[in-house]
Order: structure tokens, then C-alpha cells, then sequence
């Protein structure tokens, strides 16, 4: 099968590295791709908004199936147009790409359906925000209701933060993704991350990770796009993921098809795990990034094959294999991120930190020139590590991270810090 991936990132890389593994591959492109795809895939020079370039390509080289990494190209309709033009996409429509387009529309459904999620509210101007904080109080959690790029999410502890949050909403600098704000409670709990992959009416639950969205380390700091993970999440035991498919996922895929919107590709559940049990903090329409990139490691069937069954409705055949180790990713970001940062800064030293066989080195935001490798974006490089346990994991990882010659750039220190405390305590 001839593969076009579409992105640029890190999930980009880590995709494309687990689809190169596939029997059924034949040639793999990528548009943009990156630095580091570059060596896995043939990067082709396309603007993913220009949907009849896309086709047109896909027409001359015979595309059988393209793979839709980001977020924003399936909530304008990529896949949609794709498939009119007789192209078998993976990922959802723009009706069923919603879940993640529109933070109310998904409240909305949960609403509508008994899916346990924090009670919310929805405002489309800030000065009702402002009074209804006034009224509730802190902490409170504010969110961009549309795509702000994983940075629309303010988790407020105080009341004066909260009003500072509306502000930075309403500023402008969203866009129109904060045209309506949701306001919803804050929830105690841990978070995990939960993934299936759905053909319209069949799920396959696929394997649990755990992001780390603030900063710096002990999560502290302004939300990022990610600053690691690890899979499996210990959080998640069988009974918590077999509620998740019960009281979650299965009641969304059967809600979505009812309304004549099935969803078809993969839904990335944000849970967070309270004492009343898993609650959907948000919904993803893609594979996380990086959560992606240790689902990847940890993967042993064939990726192309499991993406092909959903495109063509065959999922119920499909069955998906997971190595026993643990995987954990670290993200070396650039210096400033998740404010300003430098561009154009020289990295040095991947041979040798991707050197074991239980490292791989996924690219997020490079870019060649020339035979040096240039840091291209706010997160550059995801250092992924196999490990019998993820202390072992994220150990390996650390040592490739202090291979890697880039004075430009940093990363946390403690991801898989909860992983690692339950191991701990529990004798792992």
C-alpha cells in the first residue's frame, strides 16, 4: 500500500517509524514531514489546508491510504474531501472531528448521554464568565472552547487567576477558538490517557498512557503540548479501563452514529481518575503527541494493517498486540517554550544518544540544512525509552537526553513521576 502521512510532528515521526515496519508498505510519503522523517519517509512540499493539492497528489502516486496526523486538518474536513474524491482516509469527518473541534459540543453530548465529566458551563462573552467565578468560586478550570493547539486550558486556583485567565481567553490571541469560553469544576484526581480506535460502530481499545502537560518539573508551570509520557498508565487497572469503554467510549461511538456522524479513526479519551471513578476531561480525535510516541514503542502488530481495517469498516477482525515493557518519551523543548523561544539552534550528538536498541529519537520540530540538523520548533525532540519498568524506562531515557549535544534546548527531569512512585509502592 502506498502511504501518504499527513504532519510534521513528533506523533508524525513515531507513526511513520511504525508504519515503515509493515509488510504491506510500499511507499511512504509525508507531507510536510520533517528533519527526522526525512530519513524514514519521502517528505513532499505540500500546504495540508490546499485539499485539491492533496488529492491531486494522491491521484499521480497512487495513494492507497493517507493517515491524518493533526487535529486541524480533520476538523476542516480533510477526510471528508479525501473521500469524496474516491481516497481512503484515516480519520474523522469534520461532523465527528466536533469531539475535539468543540469543547461544548462535547459537554452537550456527554450531557445528552450520561458520560461522567465535570459539570460545565458555557459563555460566549467574558463578562458573564467573570460573573459566573465570582459566584463559584476557585479552583476552576477555563478552557478555549475550539483548537488553541493543547495551550486553551487554564487550570485556575485562585479566584484572581481565574479572572486573569478570562482575560488571556478574551485577548485576542486565541482567536476564534475562545469565541465561547467553557467553564468547568476543577476535578481531584490523576490523569491518564485512554485510546481505541473505532470504525463507526466497532471499537478496539488500544493501550493507556500518561501525559505531562505543565512545564516544569513536579507539574508546575503553563500547559504545554506535552512534556512526556509513559504507557502503560498504572493508574488504569482492568476494572477503571473496562468502565472507561462501558461509561465513556462506547456510549460516544453509539451517540455519534445515532446522529448520522460515525466516527471513524482514533478517540484519545483525557480521563481524569477520581474517587467516583474515570471522568472525560476532553476528547482528541487523533493520537496524542507525544502519548503517541511511547503507544508506538510498545506497539507489536502491524500499524498499517490496524489503520487500513478502520478506513474499510473491518475493524471486527482487527486485534491489537502490546509489548510487556513499558515505553517513556521525553520531550527536549526549546528554550522559553511554552512562551518565545530561538529557532535555528544546531543539535548534535543523535547518533550516538539513539545508539541502544532501546532508544529511538522522534523528531518534532526540526528541520536539515545542509548535513546539520536545526531545532525548527517549540518542541524539537521526543527521547523515547523501553524499560521492564517505567523507573528502568525513564533512567534510559535521561542518559540519551545527556547525549544530546543542543545548548538550546531543556527538558523535565521527572517524567513518569507517578508511575514511578505506584511501582515503588508497590514493590515493582
Amino acid at each position: 500500500m502506498n502511504i501518504l502521512l499527513i504532519g510534521s510532528g513528533g506523533r508524525e515521526h513515531a507513526l511513520g517509524w511504525a508504519l515503515r515496519k509493515s509488510p504491506r508498505l510500499g511507499a511512504l510519503y509525508c507531507a510536510p514531514g520533517n528533519g527526522g522523517i526525512a530519513d524514514i519517509a519521502r517528505c513532499v512540499d505540500l500546504d495540508t489546508a490546499d485539499h485539491g493539492a492533496l488529492i491531486r497528489f494522491c491521484a499521480k502516486k497512487g495513494i492507497d491510504l493517507v493517515v491524518i496526523g493533526p487535529e486541524v486538518p480533520l476538523v476542516a474536513g480533510l477526510a471528508d474531501d479525501l473521500e469524496a474524491a474516491g481516497i481512503k482516509a484515516f480519520g474523522p469527518s469534520a461532523a465527528a472531528a466536533r469531539l475535539e473541534g468543540s469543547k461544548s459540543f462535547t459537554k452537550a453530548l456527554c450531557a445528552a448521554n450520561a458520560i461522567p465529566t465535570a459539570a460545565s458551563r458555557v459563555f460566549a462573552n467574558g463578562e458573564e464568565a467573570r460573573a459566573y467565578i465570582a459566584y463559584k468560586g476557585a479552583p476552576i478550570v477555563l478552557k478555549a472552547d475550539g483548537l488553541a493547539a493543547g495551550k486553551g486550558v487554564i487550570v485556575a486556583m485562585t479566584d484572581d487567576e481565574a479572572l486573569a485567565g478570562i482575560d488571556r481567553l478574551t485577548g485576542g490571541g486565541f482567536g476564534a477558538a475562545a469565541d465561547e469560553i467553557v467553564i468547568e469544576e476543577y476535578l481531584q484526581g490523576e490523569e491518564a490517557s485512554f485510546f481505541a480506535l473505532v470504525d463507526g460502530e466497532t471499537v478496539l481499545p488500544l493501550a493507556t498512557a500518561q501525559d505531562h502537560k505543565r512545564v516544569g518539573d513536579g507539574d508546575t508551570g503553563p500547559n504545554t503540548g506535552g512534556m512526556g509520557a509513559c504507557s502503560p498508565a498504572p493508574v488504569m487497572s482492568e476494572d477503571l479501563c473496562r468502565r472507561t469503554m462501558d461509561e465513556i467510549i462506547n456510549p460516544t461511538v453509539r451517540a455519534m452514529a445515532a446522529a448520522g456522524t460515525p466516527f471513524r479513526g482514533v478517540l484519545y479519551a483525557g480521563l481524569m481518575i477520581t474517587d467516583a471513578g474515570p471522568q472525560l476531561i476532553e476528547y482528541n480525535v487523533r493520537f496524542g503527541d507525544p502519548e503517541c510516541q511511547v503507544l508506538m514503542m510498545r506497539l507489536k502488530s502491524d500499524l498499517l494493517g490496524l489503520l487500513a481495517a478502520v478506513a474499510e469498516g473491518n475493524l471486527g477482525r482487527a486485534r491489537a498486540e502490546w509489548r510487556d515493557e513499558c515505553a517513556l518519551t521525553i520531550v527536549m523543548a526549546a528554550n522559553g517554550y511554552p512562551g518565545c523561544y530561538e529557532t535555528g539552534t544546531p543539535i548534535r550528538g543523535l547518533e550516538e544518544a539513539g545508539r541502544p536498541a532501546f532508544i529511538e529519537i522522534f523528531h518534532a520540530g526540526t528541520r536539515r540544512e545542509g548535513r546539520r540538523l536545526l531545532a525548527q520548533g517549540g518542541r524539537v525532540l521526543n527521547v523515547t525509552a523501553l524499560g521492564s519498568t517505567v523507573a528502568e524506562a525513564q533512567a534510559r531515557a535521561r542518559v540519551a537526553v545527556e547525549r544530546v549535544d543542543w545548548p538550546g534546548g531543556f527538558s523535565r527531569r521527572d517524567i513518569g513521576w507517578r508511575a514511578i512512585e505506584r511501582e515503588r509502592k508497590s514493590g515493582t
